[in-house]
């Protein structure tokens, strides 16, 4: 895979209503571990359109993984200001990503209008890219689900990889984390 659309949940459909809950910091190590996977495999560009939640995380693992890694990140937001009603912390950290991504374009160069910007964003990601890194939980769809919807459907007729977090490889993560905290081992 060259290019991957990476997606998932909305803060609040994972119980995180602060940037400095440490749930996030457990996604975002998930996130990493699989992207750089997946970079050494050959990953050339990350997609996102930048929402809140798992995809401002991955776009902050990216500017990240910048320093190691040729890797690039691309924004594609489905209209303008999408940003114009979250809280300021998030504001503030779409602000950064888009001003360091390598690629930014609004699918929409016009204000929100209806729900088929969103389809027609979902659309362009799965014909614009060889797969999907979602973080997704079976049973708690939200928001994600459409995007998998179209994903399966669009996977009758043409080859696309479909890549998840779950809750296990969350759990997975934590433990991880937590093995490498140099006083777990003294306790």
């Amino acid at each position: 895979m060259k290019t991957i659309v990476v997606t998932g949940y909305k803060p609040m459909e994972l119980g995180i209503f602060k940037n400095d809950d440490p749930k996030v910091d457990i996604i975002k190590t998930a996130i990493k571990k699989r992207l750089v996977a997946l970079i050494d495999e050959g990953l050339q560009w990350v997609v996102i359109s930048g929402q809140m939640g798992v995809e401002l995380w991955t776009g902050e693992v990216i500017l990240g993984l910048k320093e190691e890694y040729d890797i690039n990140l691309a924004v594609l937001p489905p209209f303008s200001n999408q940003q114009s009603r979250w809280p300021d912390a998030m504001q503030r950290a779409y602000e950064v990503i888009i001003e360091q991504c390598d690629f930014y374009k609004e699918i929409y160069e016009k204000e929100y209008e209806g729900p088929y910007q969103f389809r027609a964003r979902d659309q362009f990601f799965v014909e614009h890219s060889d797969g999907c890194l979602m973080l997704y939980d079976e049973d708690t769809q939200g928001s994600p689900q459409y995007f998998l919807k179209l994903i399966k459907k669009y996977r009758e007729h043409h080859a696309y990889e479909l890549l998840f977090i779950t809750p296990l490889d969350l759990d997975e993560t934590v433990e991880e984390m937590r093995m490498t905290n140099p006083d777990y081992w003294s306790q």
